[in-house]
Formats: C-alpha cells, structure tokens, sequence
C-alpha cells in the first residue's frame, strides 16, 4: 500500500482542522522547533516515533498522518481488546496560560492554544503549571491543568486563584466568619499565602481544578 497524500500535506491539514500553531506542536510534542518546520516545509518525513508524537497530539491515526487512505480519526480497532483499556473520545480545551505552583504570576487570557482531551472531562479550560509547589498533589512543572469555571470551591479543594492580576493554583481554606482565606500549597518549601479583611477585594477564584494531564518521561 502506498500512500495517496504526502505527509506534508496531511500534517498541514491536520493542524488547520485542530486549531494547532507549530509553536503550540513543538511545545507538546517535545519535537524542535527547527526540526518541525523542516517537516511542514517538506525537507524530511518523520521517523516512526516522532510520526507517532505527532499523530498522538493531533489526535489523528498515525498512518492517515502518513499520507494513507484510512480514516483521520484515530480508531478504536488499534487498541487491544483488554478490559481495563478504552477508546477516548476527544475535545479540544482551550489553554488559557501559565497558572503559578509557586509565585503568582499573570495570566494569559488568550485563546490561541488548545489541548485535546477526553468528552467525559467536565472542564471549561485549563492552563499550564509552572513551578513545584503542588508536587504533592502530584502536579509538576509543565502538567496541564484542568479547571471548571466557579466562583467558590469547597474547603481543601484545589482552585485556580487570581491574586490582583495574577494566577496560581492552591488548595483553598476559607473562613467567613473571621474573613480569612488560606492558600496552601503541596510542598513544604512553601508558605500559605494568608489573606484577611480588605485584601479579599483582591482576590478571585477562577475555579475547581478536576484533572491535570502529565507527560510521561
């Protein structure tokens, strides 16, 4: 079987229809910039594993990316028939930024960047972790983060908070009755970020984290 399309063009094609940048591919992908132009400029075809990077972040089945004649959508039929393994359906969620595990740091409120992930997953949008002190939660540098829009989180739970104009993911303590929030983070190298009275007006819960999504390494 030989293919009907070039990679070239199934790449370009794949990256229209997902919303995908090169910026936003190389990034996820783990693969160099300079390395990916020269894939979307043609001058080489991917070996199996970066074809596999590839087609695994576009969402596609890796021989349609290949240039075959099979369906673009990866296919069920390529998983084992094992009890405990089942197809994803996928979605795209927008990525809203950087979101601090450390020091606040400001937001991107931009929607330029997508990641796929399955339907079931009841989020709105998520950001990118930048620092370590979640890693007892088990969010590192770089996991995506998913987070479902609310304006209030229960005791303990895991939030998106906007200091002034800055982000950071904590879990969250609130004590009405003495006007005090607590933003405690997962390692012990970090202080709770403590705020009371007036310094509330300054703060903002975007809202729950549900799930984050880490690279194997």
């Amino acid at each position: 079987m030989k293919p009907i399309h070039t990679f070239q063009d199934r790449l370009r094609i794949a990256m229209e229809i997902r919303g995908v940048r090169a910026v936003d591919l190389a990034r996820d992908t783990g693969l160099s910039k300079a390395r990916l132009s020269q894939y979307t400029n043609g001058v080489y075809v991917p070996k199996a594993d970066a074809m596999h990077k590839l087609a695994r972040v576009l969402g596609v089945a890796d021989l349609w990316l290949e240039g075959y004649d099979v369906p673009m959508e990866r296919s069920a039929s390529t998983v084992p028939n094992y009890p405990d393994i089942f197809p994803i359906e996928r979605r795209r969620i927008p990525v809203l930024g950087e979101i601090a595990c450390g020091t606040p740091i400001l937001t991107d409120e931009q929607h330029d960047s997508f990641v796929m992930s399955g339907t079931n997953l009841d989020a709105d949008f998520c950001l990118r972790a930048k620092g370590d002190s979640m890693i007892g939660a088990r969010i590192q540098d770089g996991d995506i983060v998913f987070i479902k829009k609310s304006d209030m989180v229960a005791n303990g739970e895991i939030a998106a908070v906007v200091i002034e104009d800055e982000a950071t993911l904590k879990r969250v303590y609130y004590y009405p009755e003495k006007s005090k929030l607590i933003l405690t983070p997962e390692n012990p190298k970090y202080e709770p970020l403590v705020f009371m009275g007036p310094e509330l007006d300054e703060i903002h819960i975007l809202g729950k984290a549900v799930a984050f999504q880490s690279e194997i390494k």
